[in-house]
């Protein structure tokens, strides 16, 4: 099987990740794409009350969606939220590499904000060995939507400029750019419009949308 990971906090997942997902099966011939929601993330500090068991349960509702001809093209993998502490990609691809039946190297999909900063992640050289690297664009605002107080904040050693393009054009090791379509919508700005009291209904997928508001999550009142 031909299998791509996709991380991510998901806090929540939106239709920007669903696309992205989409677009690595439809036109890089994946078989299935692992959606991964990361324990504690290691280059951001969580901006919000939702547990990771929550966000699981929102990509699994998700993924229970989208079976395509009794085909499952999407799953939510829980190894990180299992093994706890700071989630490592370098751990959780050795995880799928030891419990998937993989016809290939596993694919890791990365935004373009974060590869910038590729070197200084944990293993970073041997995950370019037992992994191949997909590269998608980012939407790059909120939308004009004040996402203050809503924001995960970078810490650490992943606090520089997220927005230097020579950092990802000058970038080491082999990769596929995906041109992939770009959504204008974030989590965080998901985030501050329901808190706000605005409309957001169409930025999460149904299943998503559904226990947001059944879960009366991010401050989500009827």
């Amino acid at each position: 099987m031909k299998i791509a990971l996709l991380g991510g906090t998901f806090n929540p997942l939106h239709i920007g990740h669903c696309m992205l997902a989409d677009t690595v099966i439809t036109e890089l011939g994946y078989d299935k794409v692992l959606f991964i929601p990361t324990f504690i993330p290691p280059h951001k500090q969580l901006n919000t009350k939702v547990t990771p068991e929550q966000r699981l349960s929102m990509l699994r509702k998700f993924c229970d969606s989208a079976v395509i001809d009794g085909k499952r093209i999407f799953e939510a993998e829980d190894c990180e939220i299992k093994r706890g502490g700071v989630s490592y990609t370098y751990d959780t691809l050795k995880y799928v590499c030891d419990n998937y039946e993989l016809d290939q190297k596993p694919a890791f999909i990365m935004g373009q904000e974060v590869a910038a900063q590729f070197d200084k992640w944990y293993q970073s050289e041997k995950i370019v060995e037992i992994a191949d690297l997909i590269i998608a664009k980012r939407h790059p605002d909120n939308n004009g939507i004040d996402v203050k107080g809503f924001a995960n904040t970078p810490s650490g050693d992943y606090a520089a400029d997220y927005e230097d393009q020579s950092l990802l054009d000058n970038f080491p090791y082999k990769v596929t750019i995906l041109e992939n379509p770009v959504f204008p919508v974030s989590s965080t700005e998901i985030r501050s419009r329901i808190a706000n009291k605005k409309g957001f209904r169409y930025l999460v997928p149904d299943a998503v949308f559904s226990y947001i508001c059944e879960n009366n999550l991010y401050g989500f009142t009827k």
